[in-house]
Formats: structure tokens, sequence, C-alpha cells
């Protein structure tokens, strides 16, 4: 972070005259080892190190993102960064009044109890080949593959109002992956930490079970091979928390993001069903459903202190008691759009702006056990971690599909199905959640590629929750 802090200490020196400015100095490192059907594939080892300069002067506002650190480095892209802000205080959609200025002082660092430097390349590659032999149990395993990846970002914004914010996110991604195949039957499963990802270092090895779970992976997908089809029709359905995630993500995060709801994305990524009368009134689900809007939760994939346009983050509901309140919209598209949202203006990289963007979303827990959702319900089916996802452009519409699903009879699981998969649209699903599992239950996973802005930002997201019970819902197989 010394280095940053220098960086930043010599744009100040040398900035121009402005309204205000900032610097978002980022150095991430990233290193990722497989085997995959007993080979260690090629290391894959990436650096980067760079700048997004901010400027508002004359009534605009500009950017400029540079990986020369040098003082003729800075104060070029200062220079472009002022030509884009005279630029748009002729032709800009918005005032350069209403962005966002910070004089917080912050600072946040992940926790990490074993370094990733603290084991060798040669001792991570032979925990890898173990695991990877571990699903090679019988010739239907047609690919078979275990991981291990790190990530590093050190960031610092510092602004001319005083404003320095430095933040260091650190991230541990074990994974393993078993595909089984008869005739024309293939089936795959995930395991070992591969939909399961947090901040921390090499302890997440452990807590993902990398080194023991090959076994279940690997008879799992074996066994989808001879279940039978996932049947059809309106059931019961149950979502464990790795596909929660999904459901979290596409029918309630990207349909809040303010930016998307102001009609910025409609070009790429599409708009939204929601409109800016429906805060405060409408009823996004049933009275059960509560989601946050969270920073501090421990090891999530998105917790900090502050985003990218240097506000302070703190907990707020999005949706309490099934009644929408709030967007997720930051501090420029909040006083652009005259709502009140949280603090996600977020970018990938230091190359890019930030934007509105998903962070910590989570659905608060309730008060059942899985045994007691399991139990209330007649017949349905409970599934298990996503496998295929769709949604329209206004995010409204959307199937999904999973790896593994229970057949659930009489309040009890019986067999595996297997290709299950579901369709809704967002609100009337919401508004079918007829139980939430307690505190116990809730598990706190993530998304690792969310793709969303033009040029393309590819961001990690946190979401948090424990499964949940849906009524009536559109079920079917593969077959269907």
């Amino acid at each position: 972070m010394q280095h940053l802090a220098d960086t930043a200490r010599r744009f100040a020196a040398l900035a121009p005259a402005a309204d205000y400015w900032s610097i978002r100095l980022v150095a991430e490192e990233s290193e990722h080892l497989e085997v995959r059907q007993g080979v260690a594939e090629p290391c894959a080892l990436s650096l980067g190190r760079g700048a997004m300069v901010t400027l508002m002067r004359g009534g605009g506002l500009g950017y400029a993102a540079t990986s020369d650190l040098s003082d003729a480095g800075l104060a070029a892209a200062a220079r472009r960064a002022a030509a884009w802000a005279q630029a748009q205080a002729r032709l800009g959609l918005f005032s350069a009044g209403l962005y966002p200025r910070s004089s917080a002082h912050l600072e946040y660092q992940s926790r990490v109890a074993q370094p990733w430097a603290s084991m060798t390349v040669a001792d991570k590659l032979d925990l890898l080949q173990g695991a990877c032999d571990a699903l090679e149990i019988d010739e239907r395993i047609v690919d078979w593959s275990a991981w291990l990846g790190h990530w590093r970002v050190d960031q610092l914004l510092v602004t001319s109002d005083g404003g320095h914010i430095a933040q260091t996110w650190e991230y541990t991604e074990p994974g393993l992956m078993a595909v089984a195949n008869a005739g024309s039957q293939t089936q795959r499963r995930h395991g070992g930490g591969a939909d399961w990802s947090q901040q921390g270092g090499l302890e997440r090895i452990a807590a993902c079970g990398l080194r023991e779970d090959g076994l279940r992976v690997a008879e799992e997908a074996l066994a989808l091979l001879g279940a039978p089809e996932c049947p059809s029709g309106d059931l019961d359905l149950i979502l464990l928390p790795s596909q929660m995630v999904l459901q979290i993500h596409e029918s309630i995060g990207h349909p809040l993001e303010l930016d998307r709801i102001l009609g910025d994305e409609r070009n790429y990524a599409g708009t939204s069903f929601v409109t800016p009368d429906m805060f405060g009134n409408y009823m996004y689900g049933s009275g059960l459903l509560d989601v946050t809007f969270d920073p501090s939760v421990p090891g999530e994939l998105a917790s900090g202190v502050a985003d990218d346009e240097g506000t302070p983050t703190e907990r707020a509901y999005l949706i309490r008691q099934g009644i929408l309140e709030r967007p997720l919209g930051g501090a420029l598209s909040q006083a652009r759009a005259g709502l009140p949202g949280v603090a996600n203006a977020r970018a990938s990289a230091w190359d890019r702006p930030p934007i509105d963007r998903m962070a910590n979303l989570n659905l608060e827990p309730g008060d059942e056990t899985l045994a007691g959702l399991i139990s209330r319900v007649e017949r349905g089916v409970l599934m298990d971690t996503n496998r295929s996802w769709s949604i329209d452009d206004s995010r409204n519409k959307f199937q999904f599909g999973c790896e593994l699903g229970r057949l659930i009879e009489d309040g009890e699981l019986r067999g595996l199905v297997r290709n299950p998969n579901y369709r809704g649209i967002s609100a009337n699903f919401w508004r079918s959640l007829d139980g939430v599992g307690d505190l116990a239950s809730r598990e706190v996973r993530g998304v690792c590629n969310c793709g969303k802005g033009e040029p393309n930002q590819a961001v990690y997201v946190g979401h948090a929750a424990p499964p949940c019970l849906f009524r009536r819902v559109a079920v079917f197989g593969g077959e269907a």
C-alpha cells in the first residue's frame, strides 16, 4: 500500500486546478493453479497496477485512466480528464455538481489467517493432485479437476477534499468438478468450494472441504446418470443457499440497480421492470422477504468500508417485509433520481469508472430449520447448485437449472432427480415465498463473474442466504 500512497502524494503535487479531484490507485495480483485429469495445467499469474483520475472543473466532470504512474503519465491523465470535463460541461446528461465529494478517512483489510505465500507452489499442486485423484472413482467419470485460485487487490482513493480510503481485499478460491457420462446422458457436480467464494486466505481450503469433498462430488455425478428426470408441474420448491445466490442475484439484485432503472444500461445489459414510483409501496415479495445491503458481514465477497466514489458503506434494507424500500444506487445515481440508495458505486479495475453494482446483497434469515421446511412440503423438489440461468432484458421473467434435485413427498426427502429446472416471474415468485431458513442454515456465498457496463466490468458480488421454500412454482425436467 505504501507505493500507492507515494504515487498519490506525487499526483497531489502536480494536480491541475480543479473544483474537485480524486485519484483511485489499484494494485492487484492473481494466481490460478489447476490439476485436470491428473495433469497439472499451466499456472496462470497476473499482475496489474494503474490509476483512475476523476476531475471536476468548469461545471463538467471527466475521468481518465493510466498505467503510467510516472509524473508525466499522471499529468497526462489529468489533462485528458480535464478535456473530458470540458466536453461533459457542454454535452453531459447531468450536472457535474451532483458528483459526490469525499473527505472520509477509512481503512479495510480482509481477514487472512493463513497467507497465500505460506504454502509453496509445489505443495499446492500436491494438494490439488490428491484432490483430483479422489474424483477418479469410475470409468464413467470422463472429466475431473481440482483448482486453487488467489486474488489480492490493494486500492487507495485520495481526494482533493482530504479523503484517504485504503482497502485491501484478498480471496482464496478452491474447487472441484466431476463430469459423468453414460451413453447420451451427461451430468456434472461441483464442490470443494467451487460455489462458495469468500474473502480469506488458505484457511478457505479446510473450510470448503477441498481435500474431503471429492468422493461426494464424484458419487453424486454418477448417481445422477441413473436418476429419473425431474417431474414437471406446479410444485413446491426448496432452494438451497447454493441456488439462492443466483435467484437473489438475477431477480432482485439486477432489477434494483438504479442506473439500470434510469436507463443507462438498456443498450447493453437491459432495463428493469422496476420503476421509480414503486419504492416505498410495491409488494416485491411475501411478508417473509427481507433483503439487505450489508457491507459488514465478515468474509463476504464485497465487504468493505467505502465504495469507489468514496461514500462510506452502511447496512440498509432494500426490501422489508416484502415491501420495496430503496434501490441499489450510489450517491451520483441517488442525486440524479431523487431516491435514497446505498454506497455501491464500484469499478472492476483501475481502468474502469465506478457504476451502480451489487455488493453484498443478502436475504435475511427466518426461524425455520431446513428439516422444518422439508416437513411442510407434500410434494415438491429440493434443488442444489446452479447449472444454468436465463432472464429477460427487464430482469423479470426467468428460468434456472440446477445440478441436482431431490424429490420431496409427504414431508420427507426421497431419491435424486436429474436436470431439475424451474421458471417464473420475479415478483410473483418472491410473493410465493412461504418459508425462510434460520441463521444456522444461512450460508455466505457469492458470484465471481457478474458482468455489466460498457466497456464490460466483471466484479465479485456477495450473497448470503438460508434455504427457502416457495409454493406452486413451475418446475420441469430436461425432457419437458
